[in-house]
């Protein structure tokens, strides 16, 4: 499809000119401007035109969606018409992370660690997924599971489980790698803290309970002080703030060991101190702390299910657009980490139908052939799991949508918590999102999948045809 240069001309017109920008950059789908000033662009010009399908602000950057090939094509265009400088999506974060407030730096720099590793996350959900399918008992044959029926596929079974878990069993090595990367470190040293928490000698952090209860926990007698021995296997905050420190205190030595010195001492006294602050303040600390985190919110979902159901499944949507969703990564893969399980996705799942749900029923509403399509497609997008389009690009531009896509989002989510259908692992949202429940759930939670389905449509719909006759 050509690009008609008029309309990339209405666009840098839209958004207050080249002097506006700070900087562009494009990814997928979207163009990612650093605007000067956000105050003066023209959303309705913005919404007018033919290749712009929605617009929205996040992390201090000003976001348009185009499409998927489209915007390559547009990108190019504009830096034509502009005479702009190509730019990094990197570039794009570090002029936007300047306008930010503490909080949501804070937020960016969980987004910036925890994206990076959500595709071996995600891939690892699914595969557990598949081997929950082959051991669960009940799904195809009373009281057995596929493999005791059919032994054969046990070690297929079994494998998968191996190459799911990979992705768990060394979380500590890809949040180091990650973590130590955004904080300015060196990335082979993140990884080898990370690996460094979960070393066979130590005590495996699953066995740690046990090991209190009959009183052998390991420890390390260091000048008279006694220490815990214990690894930190699928512990978040641990390898997040010792990833910290090593970052800056590896840019502290960098700044004042002369260039002959460095290879022989910088590397090895980071490692050294951060090994040592991390297996005697820093795990100790945070370990209590995420497992107070871990209680707090396993003790709501025991006691007041409904209740914690209704309220993150109708606000989770919220979350996205204040980007603070990117903080409950770290409280679900902790979730899993300490009880195998995590609630609070499969509401996520359900708030990814429910705006897909919203945002196709305004193909029944409006008159607007632009807006017909871009709902068709986004709604597709958001049952696939990806919101974005329906979110920004119909459901909060008519505001009525998005509420009734919160709605059904906080009803299938008190019906799951009822329920307690848990998650085995974050996976891929929408409706492919059951393949990460425990199978023995998913009748419970494919009610509150037609909940989530039905009532933002209906909803939607309802109003919609309200306001027309209004």
């Amino acid at each position: 499809m050509a690009v008609d240069q008029r309309s990339v001309e209405q666009i840098l017109e839209a958004i207050g000119g080249k002097e506006n920008i700070s900087a562009v950059t494009h990814c997928v789908t979207r163009l990612r401007f650093a605007l000067n000033d956000e105050s003066i662009v023209d959303q309705q010009a913005l919404e007018k035109n033919e290749l712009v399908k929605g617009s929205f602000a996040t992390n201090g950057q000003f976001q348009v969606i185009i499409g998927p090939g489209l915007v390559q094509k547009v990108y190019e265009k504009l830096l034509e018409i502009s005479g702009g400088e190509r730019a990094s999506t990197q570039d794009i974060k570090n002029v936007a992370s300047k306008k930010l407030n503490p909080l949501q730096r804070a937020v960016k720099a969980l987004a910036d660690i925890f994206i990076p590793i959500l595709p071996a996350i995600i891939t690892a959900g699914l595969l557990m997924g598949i081997n929950n399918i082959l051991t669960g008992k009940g799904i195809f044959f009373a009281d057995q599971a596929f493999i005791d029926v059919y032994a054969q596929w046990k070690g297929f079974a079994e494998m998968i489980n191996l190459i799911a878990n990979t992705a768990f069993v060394f979380l500590p090595g890809l949040i180091g790698w990650s973590a130590v990367k955004k904080f300015g470190g060196s990335e082979l040293l993140g990884i080898v803290l990370g690996l460094m928490l979960i070393h066979p000698d130590l005590l495996n952090a699953w066995a740690y309970g046990d090991a209190v209860a009959n009183g052998t926990v390991p420890h390390w007698n260091l000048f008279g002080f006694e220490f815990e021995k214990i690894g930190y296997q699928g512990q978040v905050l641990p390898v997040l703030v010792s990833a910290f420190c090593l970052a800056k205190i590896e840019g502290f030595l960098n700044k004042r060991v002369p260039d002959g010195f460095k290879l022989l001492l910088v590397a090895p006294t980071t490692l050294l101190l951060t090994g040592f602050l991390s297996f005697i303040v820093i795990g100790p600390l945070t370990f209590t702390i995420g497992n107070a985190i871990t209680s707090a919110f396993v003790g709501i979902f025991e006691h007041a299910a409904v209740l914690g159901g209704l309220i993150y499944g109708g606000l989770y949507a919220l979350l996205v657009v204040t980007g603070m969703h990117h903080t409950f990564l770290a409280v679900d893969l902790q979730l899993i980490a300490s009880t195998g399980s995590t609630f609070l996705w499969p509401i996520l799942a359900l708030s990814n139908i429910a705006q897909g749900s919203a945002a196709l029923a305004m193909v029944f509403v409006t008159k607007d052939e632009k807006l017909k399509g871009m709902s068709v497609t986004s709604a597709i997008s958001a049952y696939l799991g990806i919101t974005e389009p329906a979110m920004f690009g119909v459901n909060l531009r008519l505001r009525y949508p998005f509420i009734s896509a919160m709605i059904g989002s906080a009803l299938g989510a008190v019906v799951i918590s009822a329920f307690q259908v848990k998650a085995v692992s974050i996976g891929v949202g929408g409706l492919p999102g059951f393949l990460s429940i425990f199978p023995q759930q998913w009748v419970p939670f494919f009610l509150g999948m037609a909940v989530a389905l039905i009532v933002p449509f209906v909803t939607t719909l309802i109003i919609g045809k309200t306001k027309r006759q209004a």
